[in-house]
């Protein structure tokens, strides 16, 4: 006899089965202890991949689900994808890609296409005194910290080089001694300090636990991320969102807001020409001058 429906109705998946484990057949039971131990992997797969990976048949893996409280496989894995929706959205979107069977030509023309749609969004949600606020945070910080990982650490990177000629003390993350040596050297920042969180799907906990850390210490935050549901959205002082591609995140579109935001900066800055110039006359011996 199938275990009643109303148990399962409701809940994460490992809550709905814990409900009804012991009323499982075996072979629902290897799955169920199969689905428990491999949550992500199993969000991944199709019915067929589950299936052969579990020793059972797409039928079975059916009635699991339906055992489960949902209508059928499709619904059950919906539910999974759902606890890793934003570490799943690259996996998902290349699965799309794949399967419309695109040319590289195509690939390449969906790609740009989707990054000038997601630029023209930030454009026009584009909030003026938030923009002015950030700038001006940036300006008057004693100390900048940029906190970025993964990718994010090579954006940071690059801001990091971007606000060196006009603020008086700039540093990133990246070659750093892992979250433990940032989270010593922001013990020393203070609300004259500023830190800048670079934050993207698939989100870092890292970001998230520091963040936390300087929210406790008062210290002001500015992050650049994607959404107001971001992780890091509710410890910031100012948010600047954009938007990325859901295949993968798209650097070039985070660089556009670090380059426009840099940009400002620059504008704003005291003696921003005599810093161009002064940077110039120095780096002078370094440059190609072409023939003479």
């Amino acid at each position: 006899m199938s275990p009643k429906k109303s148990k399962t109705q409701g809940g994460s998946i490992n809550e709905r089965i814990g409900h009804i484990y012991s009323a499982l057949s075996k072979s629902h039971k290897i799955t169920a202890d199969y689905v428990v131990a491999n949550s992500f992997r199993a969000a991944t797969m199709s019915i067929d991949e589950l299936a052969d990976a579990v020793g059972i048949s797409n039928a079975t893996a059916n009635r699991f689900a339906r055992a489960l409280g949902f209508d059928g496989y499709p619904q059950f894995r919906a539910e999974l994808v759902s606890s890793f929706e934003t570490m799943l959205a690259p996996i998902e979107g290349l699965k799309s890609d794949i399967n419309l069977a695109s040319s590289a030509q195509e690939v390449i023309h969906r790609s740009i296409s989707d990054d000038i749609a997601n630029l023209e969004i930030a454009r026009r949600e584009f909030r003026p005194a938030l923009y002015e606020r950030a700038v001006k945070m940036i300006l008057v910080a004693e100390r900048i910290y940029i906190i970025g990982y993964g990718a994010s650490a090579y954006l940071g990177g690059i801001m990091c080089h971007a606000l060196t000629n006009y603020c008086d003390s700039v540093q990133t993350n990246m070659g750093t001694g892992g979250p433990a040596q940032v989270s010593r050297t922001l013990y020393k920042f203070t609300e004259r300090d500023l830190v800048i969180a670079i934050s993207f799907p698939r989100y870092s906990s890292d970001i998230v636990t520091l963040m936390g850390q300087a929210q406790k210490r008062r210290i002001p935050m500015i992050a650049l991320t994607d959404r107001p549901t971001s992780p890091v959205a509710s410890l910031a002082d100012v948010n600047l969102y954009v938007q990325t591609k859901p295949q993968f995140n798209s650097e070039g579109i985070v660089l556009c807001l670090i380059e426009a935001i840099c940009a400002a900066v620059a504008h704003q800055s005291e003696a921003s020409v005599d810093i161009a110039a002064e940077t110039t006359e120095l780096m002078l011996p370094w440059l190609h001058h072409g023939k003479k």
